[in-house]
């Protein structure tokens, strides 16, 4: 007899923020395949990662707990595959499973991916052009290139894996793409897009960090200025003010952004495409995000890493006909460790204790939990390597943004050893939605200050992270 449990194909790309999705309402570009999922289910508005940076983020979607608890703080510390994960569990219960594309949480013996029926992935970060791939083996694999374009080619290993999956059984599919990654290499069906136009520039993007912790100045990631040849694939020009700088590497950066997120969108479309064909549409759930946001020339930057909305929010959009109405939105606030709680919900699989997220299949119906969570715990722990981003960590409401920059490598791998004095930041975001104006000190937010410092405490508490020393009451 047919397993009739609903299969699941979790599409993840990386550094794709909301605001460059058209069902986000975007005013850059559009993205009619990814529209295709908004509207045949639900939007997510207040999704949001737990630490902005890719391999801790997939950590946290895999096993469902913060980083200090599965240990993937930074780039440099990768994951041991030994961990309990959702397609574990997944496959224990009779699901097929498999991933195909970017891991990123280490390759080899230890950390190379468990708990799948078939995978083939990136090492590393991957290429644009002609990537190798590892593909499933004894020792951690083998490894072998292969010719195309990544988007693509990651495309064609999930429909072949699709053609020939056991269909009395249902599956649980990862397609994980590399895209729209840095350097942002579009392939030659979508270099012709953008190129006679000018694309809108956000509000803050000549952003001069005053009235902020002096983390934001410090950052190295404003757009023009820290790029190189290889972001805006040619040589910048000596003479060029910072103002005129960000202008035009803003132009340069964007374009190939958004084509190479274009080349995502039609992915998507062909395995949509797939499952009408195959009939498989209304027994399928389908959910795209990245895994993490991106600074959009927001604030003057790229990159992400900040607690600052653009790197903070991840867009989750999901359709599944059985029990998500068409169109729908919702404005709860949804973390990336809750997404393996609601997988193995709808697969009737039982998650276990040490999971820290929880299901949001309520969500779907249109009911939110009395005891649903209003308030969300950061941090981000690679303090100050590759774009000088002092380590923090925070809370945000619906209303406000706590931020306490404890700006020390506590010891953490791939962080960088040098401590300043810790310093706070305060947001109201209702009044100031880009975040420019810091309130911390405002005597308005008297009441306001405490009343977050201790929320920001407690949910440290809830999830069994520790205080930094100089974090005083």
């Amino acid at each position: 007899m047919a397993d009739s449990r609903p299969n699941i194909i979790f599409i993840m790309s990386d550094d794709h923020a909301a605001h460059a999705m058209s069902c986000y309402g975007s005013r850059i570009n559009r993205t009619p395949n990814l529209d295709r999922i908004a509207e045949g289910g639900m939007r997510f508005d207040n999704c949001f990662c737990t630490n902005s940076i890719c391999t801790p983020s997939r950590a946290a979607i895999l096993t469902g707990t913060y980083n200090h608890v599965n240990e993937v703080t930074t780039l440099a510390t990768p994951m041991d595959n030994r961990l309990t994960t959702y397609p574990k569990l997944l496959q224990q219960s009779g699901y097929q499973t498999a991933i195909f594309g970017k891991w990123h949480l280490g390759t080899g013996p230890g950390h190379c991916p468990t708990g799948f029926d078939a995978w083939s992935v990136l090492p590393g970060q991957g290429l644009y052009h002609n990537p190798d791939f590892i593909f499933a083996g004894p020792g951690g694999g083998r490894r072998r290139t292969l010719q195309g374009y990544v988007t693509d080619l990651i495309t064609d290993l999930t429909l072949e894996w699709l053609e020939a999956r056991d269909r009395e059984r249902p599956f649980c599919l990862m397609v994980h793409h590399k895209a729209p990654h840095r350097p942002w290499e579009p392939d030659e069906a979508h270099q012709h897009l953008y190129l006679n136009e000018q694309i809108p520039e956000p509000e803050t993007l000549f952003d001069d960090y005053s009235d902020r912790a002096s983390a934001a100045e410090a950052a190295e990631m404003r757009v023009g200025v820290h790029m190189d040849f290889r972001d805006v694939k040619c040589e910048i020009s000596p003479g060029l003010s910072e103002h005129e700088l960000r202008r035009w590497g803003y132009q340069r950066y964007i374009k190939d952004y958004l084509r190479v997120v274009a080349g995502i969108d039609d992915s998507v479309g062909r395995l949509l495409d797939y499952l009408e064909a195959e009939g498989l549409t209304e027994d399928t759930l389908v959910i795209y995000t990245s895994d993490q946001g991106f600074f959009l020339g927001d604030h003057g930057w790229y990159d992400k890493r900040f607690m600052y909305e653009e790197s903070l929010r991840m867009p989750l959009i999901l359709r599944y006909p059985r029990e998500v109405a068409s169109g729908s939105i919702n404005d709860d606030i949804v973390l990336n460790v809750d997404f393996p709680l609601l997988f193995l919900d709808v697969a009737e699989v039982d998650a276990p204790d040490g999971m820290q997220g929880r299901s949001f299949r309520s969500q779907l119906h249109g009911e939110t939990p009395a005891d649903w969570r209003q308030a969300l715990y950061y941090r981000y722990w690679m303090h100050k390597a590759h774009h000088n981003v002092y380590a923090h960590y925070g809370v945000r409401t619906k209303r406000h943004k706590l931020i306490y920059y404890y700006a020390d490598a506590l010891g953490q791998a791939g962080a960088i050893d040098e401590s300043y004095t810790p310093e706070w930041e305060l947001f109201d975001l209702e009044r100031d939605p880009y975040e420019l104006h810091n309130v911390y000190s405002d005597p308005a937010y008297a009441d306001t200050v405490p009343a977050l410092t201790e929320l920001l405490h407690q949910l440290q508490a809830d999830v069994g992270d520790t205080r930094y020393a100089l974090d005083v009451d």
